[in-house]
């Protein structure tokens, strides 16, 4: 716990000070990007300019009536849910198998299931891409779902296995000795517990595919462009203030996920400190 002001030596008051100053400037080096991009999608004028000319929705009226955009947004959508939904599934079943195994290879394993965060996202790309195009899943929405499926796992992995760390095994063996079915008694005992980490996964899975660009430009063919990839494609080809709009949204996408699991994250330590 930190002394109170008045007990802090003068060192401690400069340090203090130095790490608000220093947050500040961290934080605002973070946000000028986006706070420069929001106001010119309100812009009135056709050219990405400050000061500007005036105000006006004409790029996200642009943005919602462009049947591009729509598709786009539309393709981001079905394959953030479809990636999400299969990657909270295999992640729990993997975080369930790591949390009851008892081996000197498990962090080995657990190693190789991470490897897609820290793998670079252009060799998790290449990879991919060579190893689904002999089997005919590049160009194709199957292949775009499994392949956001890799790279978002891992991020269930991590929330759901965090959440077991706190989870009585006990209950299960409880569960089991009164006559219930392992099935039974992981839909009645260990989901309920487990609940708040798995939302926060699939949440985490779902802003993955969600913002992915690297591997799309490999996989995707012209049925399945992506919100970020049509953004991408729009700055390479034509620089137009609806993209603006379109990084808008996209950052209260971001945004209101972020909150969520924020939520979340407040429900579970309430839970944990009413059962404790």
């Amino acid at each position: 716990m930190s002394a109170p002001r008045s007990l802090r030596t003068p060192s401690q008051r400069i340090a203090w000070n130095a790490t608000i100053v220093v947050s500040t400037l961290v934080f605002i080096f973070l946000m000028a990007p986006i706070l420069a991009i929001m106001p010119l999608s309100f812009s009135s004028g056709s050219y990405l300019t400050y000061p500007l000319p005036g105000l006006s929705l004409r790029w996200y009226d642009d943005f919602l009536n462009s049947a591009r955009w729509m598709a786009s947004l539309k393709n981001s959508m079905i394959i953030g849910v479809a990636s999400a939904t299969l990657s909270v599934l295999l992640g729990t079943l993997a975080a369930l198998g790591l949390a009851q195994w008892k081996s000197r290879f498990k962090p080995l394993v657990l190693a190789v299931v991470l490897s897609p965060v820290v793998v670079p996202g252009v060799i998790t790309a290449v990879g991919l891409y060579f190893f689904f195009a002999p089997i005919g899943l590049t160009g194709s929405y199957l292949g775009l779902i499994l392949a956001h499926t890799a790279l978002a796992t891992p991020f269930v992995v991590i929330t759901v296995g965090a959440t077991l760390q706190s989870f009585d095994t006990n209950l299960a063996r409880a569960a089991a000795s009164l006559g219930a079915s392992p099935l039974y008694a992981f839909r009645r005992v260990i989901l309920p517990l487990i609940l708040p980490g798995l939302a926060s996964g699939a949440l985490f899975a779902f802003a993955t595919s969600f913002d992915e660009v690297v591997i799309v430009l490999f996989m995707a063919g012209p049925e399945q462009r992506t919100l970020p990839r049509e953004m991408f494609s729009g700055i390479r080809e034509n620089i137009s203030p609806t993209i603006t709009a379109a990084a808008v949204i996209l950052t209260t996408v971001s945004v209101i996920l972020l909150a969520t699991m924020e939520a979340l994250r407040r429900r579970n330590e309430r839970l944990k400190g009413r059962g404790a």
